[in-house]
């Protein structure tokens, strides 16, 4: 049994404490608990040992894999230690980043698609490409009515107007507004809608649109779950949203060079924007890295608003 004062001790510092509820609930490597609190690999380490040292955590090899978990000889502390999640602030993120983390590790389809998208295009073969592949699909998209939230100059809006029943194009900018709609017109398109507005307060009614769209926007809001809050609103029950941004990144220079609010987000993070604004079946991947520096990735997140 480990000893009380001095778990007692250990415990006091949150990052602890975070963990440990963490490896209360499931065995976790460091590159997990990394991405579950986005944190350092170096500071999730020093705790991690200084449980260790405690008694507090176990450490399992795994093929090359480190593995930790709650140790059973602390068993003592548990209920001390679950008491403990209500009070602290950050328990429900974590506990969301957790679920994330593991579905993700369960998810054989999506390692699946991953090695066979890092294939995709490397070799030549005549007639196949992203681009031949995105025509196809979105032929496949029902004629729905879609608010391309944070439409800029309106390109975006354009490639889904060739299918979609309506599209409304929203952003900020008057300037962005005029230009989007100028060209859409000079593209001889007439089921598209421009509208002045702010993502985080969109000008549309409750329940007005089968599909919300973020396309490269969201780190441009101030405060992007409020903006997905208002995506739910607008959204019809069992229509979906569909956010494509930035995976977080540390690039700072993009304030500047971009506008950008935000330097992208957390996978953990975009799942608690739409948990938390009421959608389900939240589905988050990472889906492209860019080959030059900074080497941007980018995230793809959709979920569905519910019938009830």
């Amino acid at each position: 049994m480990p000893s009380v004062l001095e778990s007692l001790r250990i415990l006091s510092e949150p990052t602890r404490l975070r963990l440990l509820l963490l490896l209360d609930r499931a065995e976790l490597s460091v590159a997990e608990l990394q991405e579950i609190l986005s944190m350092k690999q170096s500071r999730i380490s020093t705790q991690l040992g200084l449980m260790k040292s405690a008694g507090l955590v176990q450490l399992r090899r795994s093929g090359k894999n480190s593995l930790y978990s709650f140790d059973p000889r602390a068993s003592g502390l548990r209920d001390l230690l679950r008491a403990s999640a209500d009070e602290l602030s950050e328990g429900r993120q974590d506990r969301q980043a957790l679920d994330l983390a593991l579905r993700k590790r369960s998810d054989l389809a999506r390692a699946y698609f991953d090695q066979l998208a890092g294939k995709f295009g490397r070799s030549y073969c005549p007639g196949r490409s992203w681009k031949g592949l995105a025509e196809a699909l979105l032929l496949l998209m029902p004629r729905q009515v879609i608010a391309d939230l944070g439409a800029g100059e309106g390109t975006f809006s354009q490639l889904l107007a060739r299918r979609a029943g309506r599209v409304i194009a929203v952003d900020s900018s008057p300037e962005m507004i005029a230009f989007a709609a100028r060209a859409a017109k000079e593209s001889g398109f007439t089921n598209m809608d421009f509208l002045l507005g702010d993502i985080e307060s969109p000008p549309l009614p409750d329940a007005s649109v089968d599909l919300a769209f973020f396309s490269q926007s969201l780190h441009h809001a101030q405060q992007p779950a409020r903006a997905v809050k208002e995506a739910w609103r607008i959204t019809r029950p069992g229509g979906r949203i569909v956010v494509l941004d930035l995976l977080r990144h540390d690039f700072e220079q993009a304030r500047e060079l971009y506008a950008d609010v935000w330097l992208g987000f957390g996978e953990a993070e975009l799942y608690g924007f739409l948990d938390d604004a009421g959608f389900g079946d939240i589905h988050i991947h990472t889906v492209d890295r860019e080959s030059e520096p900074p080497h941007f990735q980018t995230l793809m997140a959709v979920a569905e608003k519910s019938q009830t």
